[in-house]
């Protein structure tokens, strides 16, 4: 992969090891399923670049929504190439949670992951508020659940995932990642929340 001092770099801390499914023209899975439970799922993430955006607005909802546009504006047409990208699911917002697991911080981190043609030399984005960044491969539990992703939501099934797992030395705390598969407007949407495992 081509570096890009100022907007590439490779992640290291723990709390930022988020890799995805993508979708480019055909699905290609980029991680692996190690275990299954009822509940939750454990999964093996490879390494990927993905596109990132850091926002902090009133409301979590208007965090997503504003980081969300920002991506969108990369994958079409603004970048270097000036051409359109296409979309990869799922767009992956990373939050944290007070201890109690009962508050969001206002910032919240949107990513998308390039698709697997463009991952050896992604367009730079044009917008200088999004960055480049290769994650490396992380271990990741996740759930799934339905319906709308606000504060409210999002925060039940952060708590019912950490009570399934009660593992916290073996997971990074007060890390979650909010996984959307189908579009905000949707009526039916398919969402994960995943917690990592510290490495």
């Amino acid at each position: 992969m081509t570096e890009e001092p100022r907007l590439q770099k490779t992640i290291t801390r723990i709390d930022c090891l988020i890799i995805g499914k993508t979708l480019a023209g055909a699905i290609k899975s980029i991680y692996h399923v190690q275990g299954e439970g009822v509940a939750c799922e454990k999964r093996v993430m490879d390494k990927a670049c993905w596109a990132c955006i850091t926002v902090t607005e009133d409301t979590y909802e208007k965090s997503v929504c504003a980081g969300f546009m920002s991506i969108m504006r990369y994958t079409c047409q603004q970048n270097t190439s000036g051409r359109y990208l296409g979309m990869t699911v799922p767009i992956v917002t990373v939050v944290r949670t007070d201890d109690a697991l009962s508050r969001l911080s206002r910032e919240v981190r949107l990513a998308y992951c390039l698709p697997s043609c463009l991952q050896d030399q992604p367009p730079l984005p044009t917008d200088p508020d999004i960055t480049l960044e290769t994650w490396p491969a992380t271990v990741l539990h996740s759930r799934a659940f339905t319906g709308p992703t606000n504060e409210e939501t999002v925060l039940h099934e952060i708590r019912a995932l950490a009570e399934i797992l009660a593992s916290p030395n073996l997971l990074v705390s007060n890390t979650f990642v909010i996984a959307g598969y189908t579009s905000l407007a949707a009526t039916h949407r398919h969402n994960e929340v995943w917690l990592l495992e510290r490495q």
